[in-house]
């Protein structure tokens, strides 16, 4: 037997899931635990539609994992259960539709109106939603997901446009929800768009502990075999959760991942010490995709820091790694920032954990800061060669 061969005989052996997909972050159960005040209310806000009637905009607010896209997909799968032949849905993920045309392009399928994937100007896409919408006489309710990530890309054009839609419609309506993580997002919008999109607003809290073990429990019967997870799994999974915000995204990441773990290695039961290698592996994948979406400039100090550490320097100081900075980037063909942008970099960096950037006392000459690495470098290199820019640039131990 090959090695292809036995690894697919130990994954059809193994007796550790009952259905994993219980476990993704896509999945909407059909009980809601610990969200059932945020259920009702956006229930009592979209509710209107089921006599034809415009409900109220909403916005919801919220950490990440903190149960708002799974409450809203929940609310309207009972709300188009109910009143079908008068509400029509449209949900948008704004981090992969990003642009106002992709949007546009999206509402316009759900509401029959072919469009291409690029080619038309947004007043035609615009017209063609219009004029798709109308001829259903329906009560349409789009979904914004993320819809911060549409905003800080593309600007706020498409929410204007929703907000003021109704003005031209008259056999149908259309309301919308937006939904975000980030708690300043609405400085971001004009005057305008903020008041008509912040009818009504919705805060979701951050699940505790003890509401992320329960949780974790009702997921895990449906998603495992009896007696495979050991009893301490649950309460440490959701111990490291509670304390990044009480996310049970998370959560039920690390809950996967530590039993896709234990599948991969033949083991027969998920323990604390599965738990700990997903964590790292988790931590890991979260750096990467923190390094692929930082700012060119960025970047750069960034890989700064990574080829001086390479090299073995010691006592990294802001001036050395502006140096190389300054280096890297005439290699690449840009105008480097100035010194002092680098060191507020370096503070973004450190914010967000890629670095430590610890101030030590140098007796009378002062103090300085002292930079180092929080993140393993294999995950730093990862990250940035994802820009073709520096493909490459990062394996170069000295420049000469």
């Amino acid at each position: 037997m090959d090695e292809l061969e036995e690894l697919f005989e130990r994954y059809l052996k193994s007796n550790i899931f009952k259905n994993r997909e219980i476990l993704l972050p896509d999945y909407v159960p059909d009980k809601l635990p610990h969200r059932d005040e945020q259920i009702k209310r956006l229930a009592t806000i979209l509710a209107p539609a089921l006599s034809k009637s415009k409900p109220n905009n909403v916005f919801i607010y919220g950490f990440t994992g903190t149960g708002k896209t799974a409450v809203t997909k929940y609310v309207l799968k009972r709300l188009g259960n109910k009143g079908e032949e008068h509400v029509l849905f449209a949900y948008v993920n704004c981090r992969q539709s990003n642009t106002n045309y992709r949007v546009l392009a999206e509402l316009s399928r759900a509401v029959g109106r072919r469009v291409p994937f690029t080619g038309l100007s947004t007043s035609e896409v615009m017209s063609r939603f219009v004029d798709g919408l109308e001829k259903l006489g329906k009560v349409m309710i789009v979904v914004l997901d993320e819809i911060d990530h549409l905003v800080k890309k593309s600007g706020d054009d498409v929410l204007y446009f929703l907000t003021r839609i109704n003005q031209q419609l008259k056999r149908s309506r259309l309301s919308l929800v937006g939904i975000t993580n980030d708690l300043r997002f609405m400085e971001f919008l004009d005057a305008r768009v903020r008041s008509s999109l912040g009818e009504e607003e919705l805060v979701f809290p951050p699940y505790n502990s003890r509401e992320l073990e329960d949780i974790l429990r009702k997921r895990a019967e449906k998603a495992f075999n009896v007696g495979v997870l050991e009893p301490e799994v649950i309460p440490k999974v959701a111990s490291i959760a509670a304390r990044q915000n009480g996310d049970c995204r998370l959560a039920l990441d690390l809950l996967l991942k530590a039993a896709e773990i234990a599948e991969r290695r033949g083991d027969v039961k998920v323990t604390e010490e599965h738990v700990s290698l997903a964590q790292k592996e988790i931590e890991r994948n979260l750096a990467v995709d923190i390094i692929k979406s930082l700012p060119l400039h960025v970047k750069l100090v960034l890989a700064s820091i990574y080829m001086l550490e390479k090299e073995r320097a010691r006592n990294l100081t802001t001036g050395m790694i502006y140096n190389r900075y300054v280096e890297l980037s005439r290699v690449i063909g840009i105008d480097p920032v100035t010194q002092r942008r680098v060191s507020e970099i370096l503070n973004e960096l450190d914010m967000v954990g890629i670095i430590n950037a610890r101030v030590v006392s140098l007796g009378r000459y002062g103090r300085t800061k002292i930079i180092s690495l929080s993140v393993p470098k294999n995950s730093i290199k990862e990250g940035l060669e994802e820009d073709l820019l520096l493909l490459g640039l990062v394996d170069m131990v000295t420049l000469g």
